[in-house]
């Protein structure tokens, strides 16, 4: 104890290493370190490298005294040392030193002075960016996160004092990540409990960019202040943090973004939540891309009974984030993207149909508000679009099929489920449902017809094309549309008219190819019905007929031959029969409608095909109605006030356009005169039951009575009936009625194992299954009867005849039986 006094009072006595410590701090504070002695110290470290822990212990133990005693003036200069040394020694024992090190800078850190909370972060970053030539196995910095991340969140009362508090926060958490990140032997930065940390003190940070703007000084006092704010030093650490994610760490950092846009309600406003997940997909490797995808589908998902708005948010963000990463390699998330899009698509139908999350109204529930869902519903309808135009062809076509698979079809006995507005949900989820498929569609680019419209998909959409409702069927339309347009024209028809000269339209027309030749002899037949069957419709609008006609006008252009083009005429010039015959009572302006849309078809169709004759058999034929019926051409009919007759019964030869005149003049010029003749009659087939449209084939009642025949108890002969053409045509005409009949039986049955409770499909296979033991029991029992005896019969006991029967093998066959 004497001797320890002694060594303490007397400094020759004291170590080496002490003495050196001691002299690089000066009498004044101020006067800051000793260089000259800051010199012999680091040459003596560097000497004697096992000195270089004991060096830093008392190095330590001066500064947590001075610390005490606020002599914040030799608490800097120990820094300062400390940080020199740390600088020139990277010796095997530097280990111990930096515990020492790291225990003076959490000791500066605990302390309630800015000051020194500035100081410590500043060695501490000095000493992330060294790097160390031995690893550390013990060495942890929990405590570093914990602290540095409540610096972020400074709420000092001086703003400028703040705002260096929560810079060296976020400095000092960018020195953690920089330290650990690489260092599989340090502790793992990217467990949750340092991620819950980290992530949100970044994130709070740039939350406030706005308020810290608001502050900011006039841009003539901006050079004065610091050049870098806390939002931009956030977003420069998060961009590092995430740049240097691996695959399996990326989870861990999303997680905490997704939480806290939840807990601060910043889906919302949508703009900060953008603005982080535009950060986010530009830092971290493109590989990684569909993690983040899958990661915010998942929230979307666990957020499914949240707001509209909240849903719509998380829908904005997915949108530009999956923008950003289809640049990338997005890979099998594509279609569990759509999957999850349309599922919630359907559940917002729901909500806003029942009124509830759960189908239930009770006191407890949750009020949806309608215009709200809606907004949710164009918001993944705008999503999906704006995802699937940047996907590749091949990707964009099972995109196409796959939504049109979700579609419901069109039946005779759909179930009308109505919601509480009595809104039929078939109804809108086919009409959301194409919609979406219209925002894929725009913009689709594929040479070959056959892969763009192929089979499977062209039969289920204009099976929906026939259905009652206008709102689809107009959907139906522009997707044929954006799908056959492939060289920009379209904005080209979408006013109807009778232009002199089409070349003012600066059309691009290509040879029609031979897949497109080939896609035509297939489908062709299926198109010009469904456009025949559309004109027949009583709700059609202006929109509708402008739509026919762009699709008239485009299939002529994309997709046509002299062959198409002969049977477009046909069609054109049986929707102008269907107006001026009227059997459908169609009004008034339905019929002026289709004499324009006729009109205008023929004017462009005649330029196309440059048949002088025919050019000039149409414009005759449009120069008699500008005399005498206007209201049969397109610019008095297709305007917001159309001009109309109420007299269209006694239209003259003149006013229409002359099959036989169409043919004459096209039949000189190398066209088929024989098919131009004939007149265009559409085929029956399922698909005008299936949507509820009456067709040619329905129009016809007949009652046939069919006789037995092969009768035994008939003996007279029935008179051979007469073969005329009426009877074939009632021959034809019931054989399609009979098959009709057998398949909606068929459909029927499986529409109600589909949709019928399981009580009832239990019952009646139950009945059924009794029903089939009882037949079987019948035949069992005539079966197992005994055969009759060859040798005949012989009479039982109470003289009852007894059939006894003999074994094959003691049967006496005649010889004529034997070889």
């Amino acid at each position: 104890m004497y001797q320890a006094c002694v060594c303490g009072c007397c400094s020759a006595l004291r170590p080496r290493y002490k003495r050196l410590v001691d002299n690089i701090f000066p009498e004044d504070p101020e006067d800051g370190l000793v260089k000259t002695n800051m010199e012999k110290l680091t040459f003596y470290a560097l000497s004697a490298p096992e000195k270089l822990d004991r060096i830093g212990a008392y190095l330590s133990e001066r500064l947590i005294r001075d610390v005490g005693r606020h002599r914040y003036g030799y608490v800097c200069i120990a820094m300062e040392a400390l940080d020199q040394l740390l600088m020139a020694c990277h010796c095997q024992s530097i280990n111990l030193f930096v515990e020492s090190f790291l225990k003076m800078v959490a000791k500066l850190l605990e302390s309630e002075k800015p000051n020194l909370q500035i100081l410590g972060t500043n060695s501490f970053v000095k000493f992330a960016n060294i790097e160390e030539d031995t690893p550390s196995y013990h060495r942890s910095y929990d405590f570093f996160v914990s602290r540095f991340s409540e610096m972020c969140h400074s709420s000092h009362d001086d703003l400028e004092i703040k705002t260096k508090i929560r810079m060296s926060g976020i400095k000092g958490l960018q020195g953690v990540v920089r330290k650990t990140v690489n260092d599989e032997l340090q502790a793992n930065i990217w467990d949750p409990q340092h991620m819950d940390k980290i992530v949100p003190s970044l994130l709070f940070n740039l939350q406030h960019v706005e308020e810290a703007e608001s502050r900011s000084p006039s841009p003539l006092q901006a050079p004065e202040k610091e050049k870098e704010s806390p939002a931009e030093l956030a977003e420069r650490c998060l961009r590092e943090l995430l740049g240097r994610a691996a695959f399996g760490n990326i989870k861990n950092a999303i997680k905490p973004v997704l939480i806290h846009l939840d807990n601060h309600s910043l889906w919302e406003p949508k703009v900060f939540a953008i603005r982080c997940f535009k950060i986010i997909m530009y830092s971290i490797q493109p590989q990684h891309s569909h993690l983040v995808i899958q990661q915010l589908l998942g929230h979307l998902d666990a957020n499914s009974r949240s707001a509209a708005t909240v849903r719509a948010g998380i829908v904005e963000v997915l949108s530009e984030a999956a923008v950003i990463a289809a640049t990338g390699s997005v890979g099998p998330t594509v279609l569990e993207m759509f999957n999850t899009l349309l599922r919630q698509l359907r559940l917002s139908i729901d909500y806003a149909l029942t009124g509830s999350y759960d189908g239930a109204v009770s006191l407890g529930t949750k009020i949806i508000k309608e215009h709200e869902e809606r907004m949710f519903q164009e918001a993944v309808i705008k999503t999906v679009g704006s995802f699937a135009s940047t996907l590749p062809t091949y990707q964009r076509s099972e995109v196409i099929l796959f939504i049109m698979s979700k579609v419901p079809r069109p039946s005779l006995h759909q179930a009308v489920d109505t919601g509480r507005t009595g809104e039929n949900r078939n109804r809108l989820t086919q009409i959301m449902l194409l919609k979406s498929l219209l925002q894929v569609s725009t913009g689709f680019q594929c040479n070959n017809m056959m892969s763009a419209l192929p089979s499977n998909f062209l039969d289920r959409l204009l099976s929906t094309a026939l259905m009652e409702d206008a709102e689809i069927r107009l959907f139906v339309l522009e997707i044929l549309i954006s799908f056959i347009d492939r060289h920009g024209n379209r904005h080209k028809f979408s006013t109807i008219s009778t232009l002199s000269d089409i070349s003012v339209l600066k059309l691009k027309v290509d040879k029609c190819s031979r897949q497109d030749t080939v896609f035509m002899k297939k489908h062709s037949q299926q198109l010009y019905r469904h456009i025949y069957l559309s004109c027949k419709e009583e709700t059609n609008v202006q929109k509708h007929y402008e739509a026919l006609y762009g699709l008239l006008a485009l299939i002529s252009i994309e997709l046509a031959n002299e062959e198409v083009v002969v049977d477009l005429i046909r069609l054109v010039l049986a929707v102008q029969d269907v107006a001026q015959v009227n059997e459908e009572n169609l009004p008034v302006y339905n019929r002026c409608a289709l004499y324009a849309l006729g009109a205008a078809y023929l004017n462009l169709i005649s330029q196309l095909t440059t048949v002088p004759a025919f050019c000039q058999h149409i414009h005759e034929v449009i120069e008699t109605r500008k005399k005498e019926a206007p209201y049969m051409l397109p610019e008095d009919v297709f305007v917001e006030r159309p001009r109309l007759s109420q007299n269209l019964d006694g239209v003259v030869i003149e006013l229409l356009f002359r099959q036989s005149k169409i043919s004459e003049v096209l039949g000189g010029s190398g066209y088929n005169s024989d098919r131009l003749c004939l007149p265009y009659i559409p085929q029956l087939t399922d698909e005008d039951r299936l949507s509820k449209r009456r067709s040619i084939g329905e129009t016809i009642s007949l009652q046939v009575e069919v006789e037995s025949r092969n009768s035994p108890e008939k003996e007279e002969r029935v008179p051979a009936e007469e073969i005329t053409y009426e009877t074939l045509k009632k021959a034809i005409v019931d054989s399609v009625a009979v098959e009709e009949q057998e398949r909606e039986r068929r459909r029927q049955v499986v529409e109600k194992f589909q949709k019928a409770p399981f009580e009832e499909i239990a019952a009646h296979c139950g009945a059924r299954a009794s029903l089939l033991q009882s037949k079987l029991n019948q035949i069992f029992e005539i079966t197992i009867r005994p055969p009759p005896s060859p040798s005949g019969t012989i009479t039982a006991a109470y003289g009852q005849p007894q059939n006894h029967s003999i074994p094959v093998y003691e049967m006496k066959f005649p010889d004529l039986c034997v070889y």
